[in-house]
């Protein structure tokens, strides 16, 4: 069951009780999934039309109120675990209230006192992060979480070139909020990359970058290339008078400002500002969702005051999401690299956000059966975050008028590509073709992913070189790359002596990739880079991890039962055995060339938060980040309550420094850190 159980809203029939505890249930539920998850499952605007109705309802019961009730709290997106440090906000960190009604935001300017400035701008869909700066340093990055306190992301936010580690005449505190953002370019490399890897897609940029930021290895939030852009301040003793004068100092201390900004003196203003960017907004390069208008002098804001959710100072109008009814012609099926079955929609062609949309994912089984869709249907479109498109619903009258494909009364039952009968493991959504071994694109998935950049890197072997060396014979396994001769690759179309060689040297050095990414590179279900990393500092080679159980194996970090599963279903079938004998036959790097064990090692650090600062002479900083997870402690990037020690260096950062002493937190130094483990 889930955290929360599933309850549809049905308006007729309940009491007014039993509606608003439903909606209370639902709005949690996807509170929850969107700020915890980052996987939401209803539309922005359903939300908000549920919590509109929900205000309704208790403004007419206030003997139903409840404090805990979504209308009276910010979403958390508070992790759940004690990955970062939780830190209170100095000043509430606000939700907006919003509208999709234009008429509601003239409204607004109306009531507004007579005369008062008006700043526009645009609403970026990101995540919400406060940053603090104290004496010019850059100390903490706090999440929104629930409005009250949040998590402390500072070491994935130093990532980010846009924003600024140091500033000079500045006050002595500062704070700075804003949206992380994922570029548009960014979001459909890293969903193309999961797609090739048969992991979940992310919904759109937002939940992309709210999951960016809260992974624990910075290096890949690094490599993800997330953005920023900062809209107000807050602080003692600020310059200007104005919201936009402030704006504009940040800037000029380096800050990430946005250019679509606008001071506006009447409501005509503000909607101009709406249309243009209704279209415009089309052609940034990052998500946004509508406009966010502000009263631009500060001693008005503060005379408007709060809600206890928004301030009344501010409202947001966010833009419908462009919507077309269409026919669903056919469901087709498309076989994964690893079995997994994705339906799909083939559609009337329908002009949806300035480009043809023919094709949508129906993603598996249960979200057919929610929407209650079939062949003939007449389905509701929408662009997903302005860019993929999805289904959303039916037309209540599906009679279409127009020919289609015969309907299909349920799911698939049986592999389209092989005819083998498909199964659904329990706990997964996902149904599956257990074809393996004869299942052709299965194999040559498997094949793509082996040759793959992060994998074994092997060039020349594109998907189109790997279908045709499949359909002539030469490729069936990952093994028989090992065994391809120069004479039958010349021979194929397109190839020709150079390609071939440069595909047998590619292949030649492949050898010499190391272990960690031989296992990545195997394909074994849901072993990701990451995942197999951590395996291979387990196990030091294929030979040990073959005859791993699953205690041990669910023993390691982010290795759940479903992954131990597979991998020890991987080494129960003998066809798998052969492989591996013959890439150890080939020479592939099987097992880790130096270096013990991490179970070898005594866990001195067991139970331990490490904070490293400063610059050292016997190791990087990477190399002890390093240590202290071999030694079973792990890494922080900032001080806290939780803090056991400082690995101090050389040129120790002043705002540790302080803080280091200001709770009692013990510093060691690089020779008492390397005694400490070695002893």
């Amino acid at each position: 069951m889930d955290l929360f159980d599933s309850l549809p809203i049905e308006q007729t029939g309940l009491t007014a009780e039993q509606e608003i505890h439903a909606l209370r249930a639902e709005l949690a539920e996807q509170n929850y999934k969107y700020y915890v998850l980052s996987a939401p499952t209803m539309s922005d605007r359903e939300f908000d039309e549920k919590m509109h109705r929900l205000q309704e309802l208790e403004a007419k019961h206030p003997e139903l109120s409840d404090p805990n009730s979504p209308t009276q709290k910010v979403g958390s997106d508070i992790s759940k675990i004690d990955s970062f440090p939780r830190i209170k906000h100095r000043y509430p960190m606000l939700s907006l209230a919003n509208t999709y009604s234009r008429e509601e935001v003239e409204d607004w300017v109306r009531k507004l006192p007579p005369g008062v400035e008006i700043v526009a701008e645009l609403k970026y869909d990101g995540l919400s992060i406060s940053l603090w700066y104290e004496h010019g340093q850059l100390v903490h990055a706090v999440t929104r979480g629930d409005g009250t306190e949040g998590d402390d992301v500072l070491p994935n936010i130093r990532t980010i070139a846009a924003i600024p580690q140091t500033l000079t005449d500045a006050p002595e505190r500062l704070e700075l909020r804003g949206e992380v953002l994922l570029p548009w370019e960014r979001f459909e490399a890293l969903n193309k990359q999961r797609e090739e890897q048969e992991e979940p897609l992310f919904a759109n940029p937002r939940n992309a970058a709210s999951g960016t930021l809260k992974l624990q290895d910075s290096r890949e939030v690094a490599r993800r290339g997330l953005t920023c852009y900062l809209y107000y301040m807050l602080g003692e003793q600020l310059p200007g008078t104005t919201h936009y004068e402030r704006l504009e100092q940040a800037r000029r201390w380096g800050f990430p400002i946005s250019d679509a900004v606008r001071v506006c003196q009447n409501v005509d203003e503000v909607m101009e500002f709406i249309a243009y960017w209704d279209t415009e907004r089309k052609n940034l390069p990052v998500a946004t969702d509508g406009i966010v208008l502000k009263v631009n002098s500060l001693a008005e804001q503060e005379e408007l005051g709060y809600t206890a959710k928004s301030p009344r100072w501010a409202i947001a109008y966010k833009f419908a999401a462009e919507r077309q009814l269409t026919l669903l012609k056919q469901i087709t099926y498309q076989v994964g690299r690893t079995g997994v079955i994705t339906p799909v929609a083939n559609l009337e062609p329908v002009q949806l956000s300035g480009t043809i949309v023919q094709r949508a994912t129906l993603h598996n089984e249960d979200f057919i059966r929610q929407l209650g869709i079939q062949e003939g249907d007449r389905v509701y479109v929408e662009k997903g975050g302005e860019i993929i498109p999805k289904i959303v619903g039916k037309a209540e009258d599906n009679t279409s008028g127009q020919p289609c494909q015969p309907r299909t009364p349920g799911f698939i039952t049986h592999c389209p590509e092989c005819g083998t009968e498909l199964v659904r493991v329990e706990g997964e959504a996902a149904w599956r073709c257990p074809n393996e071994v004869s299942c052709p694109p299965q194999l040559k998935g498997k094949l793509e992913h082996f040759v793959s950049r992060k994998a074994m890197n092997i060039e020349g072997l594109g998907s189109e070189t790997i279908a045709l060396l499949y359909d002539k014979g030469l490729l069936h396994s990952i093994a028989d790359i090992y065994s391809l001769r120069a004479d039958d690759l010349a021979a194929q179309e397109r190839l020709g002596d150079k390609s071939a060689q440069n595909i047998l040297a590619s292949v030649e050095a492949s050898k010499q990739v190391p272990w960690p990414r031989v296992l990545f590179a195997l394909g074994i279900r849901m072993v990701g880079e990451t995942t197999a990393k951590k395996i291979a500092k387990r196990f030091r080679s294929i030979d040990a991890l073959q005859w791993a159980s699953k205690e041990e194996l669910t023993g390691i970090e982010d290795v759940g039962e479903q992954i131990a599963d597979n991998i020890v279903a991987y080494f129960a079938d003998m066809r798998n055995l052969e492989i591996i004998t013959r890439l150890q036959a080939a020479g592939l790097q099987l097992a880790a060339t130096e270096g013990p064990a991490t179970a070898e090692l005594p866990q001195v650090l067991e139970g331990k938060t490490i904070v490293i600062s400063g610059t050292f002479t016997e190791h990087s900083r990477d190399e002890y980040k390093q240590m202290i997870e071999d030694y079973g402690g792990k890494n922080s990037g900032s001080v806290s309550k939780k803090t056991d020690f400082i690995l101090a260096g050389d040129n120790m950062g002043p705002s540790k420094l302080e803080k280091a002493h200001s709770m009692g937190v013990r510093l060691v130094s690089e020779q008492e850190f390397l005694q400490m483990i070695h002893g």
